[in-house]
């Protein structure tokens, strides 16, 4: 795990954000996703540099489709929003769950 997948595993982990049980590392059809609640049908990827080429864009999207056609909400977050931000993103994540 990266840094900022560490920190933001610190505060999803053992069920803390309202009792919401979060997997890391998850495997979703031909996909591994950085988390994973199943319950509330969310994924929660945390992206680093490689995501904002133009490919890492397109190959994004078709993740984020494919999800998507399971009923998967995903929301993304970039590493330095992780690291500088570490409660706003937990809070936009529980936002997002309700």
């Amino acid at each position: 795990m990266t840094d900022a997948e560490r920190h933001l595993w610190a505060k999803l982990r053992l069920k803390q954000l309202e009792g919401y049980q979060f997997y890391r590392q998850k495997i979703i059809g031909n996909y591994i996703v950085d988390f994973c609640c199943i319950k509330a049908k969310l994924i929660i990827e945390v992206d680093g540099s490689q995501h904002l080429t133009a490919q890492g864009q397109i190959t994004d999207k078709v993740r984020d489709t494919f999800m998507a056609k399971l009923g998967y909400r995903v929301i993304r977050f970039n590493d330095t929003d992780v690291l500088n931000n570490l409660d706003g993103v937990v809070e936009m994540i529980f936002e997002t769950m309700r």
